[in-house]
């Protein structure tokens, strides 16, 4: 197995990250130690690009501070919600794909058969923005580029350890050697050394006591700049939407993308933090037709073909306007009060309190949520009307499956 780094610019960057969507008001690294513990691989590294995050493996070669070569692709390429492309490194062959603005594949293969079976398999889905890949592979309505063009020496992503400690430690240890040291310096001032028969230049003893009075200086400017960045923080419950608001957009945008299409039946549909996606399978209908008919239903939308009988629809979400807004109960509390509230409608709740982690300035700070998963007949806004009197609440999610005609709901609030 090759390691998976390519060097670009004389610099190294990690390529064969595991790529996962980041839902809103997630952590990412507690979200990347949870997928890191359910996974074959043994991921220690993660990063994390706009919605997503990419976890590695040191056995591959990836190293802390290392910039992902996907997330700079992808950021070059940003004009282009979907493309497929395949680079040749040195003497291998790097394969990105972005699939509707998600890191679908990050690889880099050694053989070229295998590497050119794999983007063929990728090219023939659907809606494709861009196609990139050797001019000698003569893929129809491909372009060549050289993977230095779209690569900069400044990385956008870089990589950081999984564990809390890994990533602290080592820069806690050096700040208390360097304290320690200035502490030694400071209480043993310059002085006249003229008794052991040396005699110190006046000048350059006046020049290096300036310098540390400058690196003090420097020290506290730096402190405070710290508290003021930890001051102006936007925690998650600093930027929720209306839950009603939330709730009528959610149930909107389903009900835009489950259009009656013959011969196709609508299985599933998701609203989720940026996203309405909904699922189609086939009964008579063909392809042509969805695309005809969904076309003119459904102006602007995404189609993902999974397969020949199912068909994926996805809608960006407009954005709403947030507010700042946090329940002044403890999570116990809440948690006996949503419950009592689902009791007297004889539903049942799954609740459960849990600790968020995020990091302030490098500093880890907890987040008190309790957690809401039901499944009703209720429709969002008259579901949704059972928090009216609880703040810091949001819906990360809420689907729909035809065949039960039951939503089923994910409710946080963000507690004291």
């Amino acid at each position: 197995m090759i390691k998976q780094i390519i060097t670009v610019h004389y610099k190294k960057f990690a390529t064969g990250l595991f790529w996962q969507p980041l839902g809103l008001g997630n952590n990412a690294r507690n979200w990347a130690k949870k997928l890191a513990k359910n996974a074959d691989k043994k991921y220690t590294l993660f990063t994390e690009y706009k919605s997503m995050i990419g976890m590695a493996a040191s056995r591959d070669g990836a190293r802390a501070g290392m910039g992902s070569a996907a997330a700079q692709v992808a950021n070059s390429l940003s004009d282009f919600v979907s493309f497929l492309a395949i680079f040749s490194v040195d003497k291998y062959f790097y394969l990105v794909a972005v699939r509707n603005g998600i890191i679908i594949r990050d690889i880099l293969i050694e053989n070229a058969e295998v590497a050119r079976k794999l983007y063929t398999e990728l090219a023939a889905l659907p809606d494709w923005g861009l196609l990139i890949a050797p001019s000698s592979w003569g893929v129809p309505k491909s372009q060549e580029k050289n993977i230095s063009d779209l690569i900069s020496f400044y990385s956008v992503a870089h990589l950081k350890p999984i564990g809390f400690m890994k990533s602290v430690l080592p820069a806690a240890v050096c700040a208390i050697l360097f304290i320690l040291f200035g502490v030694y310096i400071l209480s043993n001032p310059v002085k006249n050394t003229s008794d052991s028969g040396v005699n110190l230049n006046t000048d350059l003893a006046k020049e290096y006591r300036h310098q540390i009075e400058l690196k003090k200086q420097e020290i506290l400017d730096k402190k405070l700049a710290e508290e003021a960045a930890i001051e102006s923080f936007e925690y998650p419950y600093d930027k929720l939407p209306d839950v009603m608001e939330r709730a009528n957009l959610c149930y909107k945008a389903i009900a835009f993308v489950m259009q009656p299409i013959a011969g196709w039946n609508q299985t599933f549909a998701k609203c989720d933090g940026e996203y309405v996606s909904a699922t189609f399978s086939r009964d008579f209908g063909t392809l042509n037709d969805f695309y005809e008919i969904g076309g003119e239903l459904m102006p602007g939308a995404i189609v993902q073909q999974t397969s020949e009988n199912e068909i994926i629809v996805r809608v960006k979400l407009p954005v709403l306007q947030t507010h700042s807004s946090l329940e002044e109960r403890d999570g116990e509390t809440v948690a006996r009060d949503v419950a009592t509230i689902f009791q007297q409608i004889n539903t049942r709740a799954d609740i459960s309190n849990v600790s968020d982690t995020i990091l302030n300035n490098g500093n880890a700070e907890t987040l008190n949520v309790t957690e809401i998963s039901v499944s009703s007949k209720l429709m969002p806004s008259e579901f949704m009307y059972a928090f009216k009197d609880f703040n810091g609440v949001y819906m990360p999610s809420v689907s729909w499956r035809a065949n039960t005609k039951t939503w089923n709901y994910e409710v946080i609030i963000y507690t004291k």
